[in-house]
């Protein structure tokens, strides 16, 4: 037979109450705390989340919602927000709407069915007025990676304009005039932002930009590759790329390889957030780094806020610093 909070009560020797208020996230006496926390362990006490729910509207869930699970960036995120929602004991629902707007929207709705508490997400286009709908039962959304105009919830973003402008200039400096960029898909918004860190301190140095050195592709590792070979082929030949995903930093690499090029005396490469990658292919790679931990820690830690009811200083946006590591890909010209 299934033990009861009357059980773990008894055997912690503290009150019915006691034990309710921690297991639905109220602050105890820490001595009470550890003795709930043994009883529930020695009894092999389970909460019955959905009539928890009921009886509080309260499931100790958060949705997360993402464009991919193969994305190793948004999974890594997922690994840090974890650690702060498992500490205030939320469990947490990860779906992936595979770039995919119309089953985003899908997703969406089943978080919702599932009477979470909260919900991060990473959204794909503007047009989601639908988060609206959480709005309207008081369950938080807090935004990360994308910004999202007409739409008032917490957002957690890098200086994707900066970081872009950083890494460019870094080529310019070096002598680069022919500088190539692989973008993620148009409407996507640190696609935009990257752009326009490229733009800018082309401006900002006075050189012109030569729009077929501009390609977009899918945040993906086929569109890096793909994309590379393109830029490859102009006439003439960008002296410096820079890409501006993970996924397609791979891509790049990989064309790379296969056409035998000699970085960076052929070609001087900057990739992006692919510190892995960075270490193992020979030159080091020179990357924009993204700060993936405070990003998850960030966004958990404001939706817990936002979930009990604080919403001081509502909407936040935390734009967190990029870093640009420097490796042997790139060379003065």
């Amino acid at each position: 037979m299934a033990a009861t909070i009357k059980d773990v009560a008894k055997y912690a020797g503290v009150s019915i109450s006691t034990v309710s208020k921690y297991i639905n996230g109220g602050r105890v006496r820490e001595k009470n705390r550890q003795r709930i926390e043994e009883a529930i362990k020695a009894l092999d006490f389970k909460v019955n989340e959905l009539a928890r729910g009921l009886k509080t509207n309260r499931t100790m869930t958060v949705g997360v919602l993402i464009p991919s699970l193969e994305n190793i960036f948004f999974t890594s995120i997922i690994s840090y927000m974890e650690n702060i929602l498992l500490k205030n004991r939320y469990s947490t629902i990860v779906c992936d709407y595979r770039n995919d707007v119309e089953l985003e929207k899908v997703k969406f709705e089943f978080l919702m069915d599932k009477m979470v508490d909260g919900i991060i997400m990473v959204p794909h286009e503007e047009d989601i007025q639908y988060i609206n709908k959480a709005f309207e039962k008081n369950i938080p959304v807090v935004l990360i990676d994308r910004m999202i105009k007409g739409i008032e919830c917490d957002v957690v973003l890098t200086d994707n304009l900066n970081a872009s402008y950083n890494a460019v200039e870094q080529l310019i400096m070096r002598g680069h005039r022919r500088i190539g960029i692989i973008c993620g898909p148009k409407n996507v918004y640190t696609t935009q932002e990257r752009l326009k860190g490229y733009i800018r301190v082309h401006e900002d140095y006075s050189l012109q930009i030569d729009d077929r050195l501009i390609k977009f592709g899918n945040y993906d590792v086929e569109s890096g590759y793909n994309l590379l070979l393109m830029l490859l082929e102009e006439v003439p030949p960008p002296s410096a790329v820079f890409v501006t995903n993970y996924e397609m930093t791979v891509g790049a690499v990989m064309a790379v390889n296969e056409k035998n090029i000699c970085i960076p005396h052929d070609l001087s490469l900057i990739g992006f957030d692919n510190i892995q990658l960075a270490k193992v292919v020979k030159p080091s790679l020179s990357i924009v780094t993204q700060p993936i931990q405070q990003i998850g820690e960030t966004a958990a830690t404001i939706l817990l806020k936002r979930m009990k009811g604080d919403y001081d200083k509502f909407p936040s946006v935390y734009r967190l610093k990029t870093q640009l590591l420097l490796g042997e890909s790139i060379c003065n010209i």
